[in-house]
């Protein structure tokens, strides 16, 4: 426990260490395990700083400078103080690619199906072939080693992980979670970034121009309004509406006559390959 001393060096000394920082933001890190923040901390040295303490103490830092105060509404109780001199954009793409893969906790729901593999296991015989069949896994030993004798989806999407499952899991090297965290909210020279706003990067940017674009040319194309970037597509839905009126219509223009000559030799071959009465004499 802090004494009231070592407390109030703490505040003072961020107070200091806030002006020499650019980017100023707000990490939680609620459910996050130590070995996450740890790597985003590593990853972004030397320029970056994330401080972990208690909120009271955060706030008295942050309150030291107006424009810092914006950030008092995006936190909660479980979050890091982070400072840098790196751009928002470049330092919430760091932090958001920072994930690393968790084993499976009883109870825990399956974010997707869980799949294993039929094949050798480095795993060594013994009780583990029991704790994997009580989980629903087929298993033989072959030459002294374990073998996982069919693939199957071991937990469906959705599904709650059984105690056996979580322990086979485990064994199997099998990590179904992933942890990760992502900016609260960032100031940077004086402009308050939203999280939201900072997922609008060039490839979000690029997906949703062409998203609206495929959504609006296929308008255009219902509507049967022509432009530049649906002409040949609209051309050709054309001729194919008008080659099937045209064969319905028996109209005996050259491209349609050659189908109506294929559809009438077929139609011929149909007739002759009927049963013919017999006639008595």
């Amino acid at each position: 426990m802090m004494l009231k001393a070592q407390k109030v060096e703490l505040v003072e000394n961020l107070k200091k260490e806030i002006k020499s920082y650019k980017t100023i933001g707000i990490l939680p890190i609620q459910e996050v395990p130590d070995r996450l923040t740890q790597k985003a901390k590593n990853m972004l040295k030397p320029d970056t700083k994330i401080i972990v303490a208690r909120k009271s103490l955060i706030m008295r830092a942050l309150e030291s400078n107006p424009q810092l105060k914006k950030l008092e509404d995006h936190i909660d109780s479980n979050f890091a103080l982070i400072m840098s001199n790196r751009s928002p954009e470049e330092l919430n793409e760091i932090i958001s690619s920072n994930r690393i893969k968790l084993s499976a906790k009883p109870n825990q729901v399956s974010p997707e199906d869980i799949s294993i593999e039929s094949g050798e296991t480095t795993i060594a015989p013994g009780q583990a072939v029991t704790d994997l069949k009580t989980a629903g896994i087929d298993v033989q030993i072959q030459k002294g080693k374990v073998v996982i004798s069919k693939s199957k989806v071991l937990v469906a999407k959705g599904t709650k992980i059984s105690v056996p499952v979580s322990k086979a899991l485990k064994m199997l090297d099998i990590m179904p979670f992933e942890a990760g965290t992502q900016l609260r909210a960032i100031i940077s020279e004086g402009i308050l970034y939203h999280g939201l706003a900072l997922k609008v990067n060039a490839e979000f940017l690029t997906n949703e121009i062409s998203k609206s674009f495929a959504q609006a040319c296929a308008i255009a194309s219902n509507a049967g309004i022509i432009t530049e970037y649906n002409v040949k597509e609209s051309i050709s839905k054309a001729y194919i509406s008008a080659l099937g009126l045209g064969l319905e219509a028996k109209v005996y223009e050259p491209e349609i006559a050659e189908k109506l000559l294929a559809q009438a030799v077929r139609e011929s071959m149909a007739i002759d390959k009927l049963p013919k009465e017999s006639t008595t004499a």
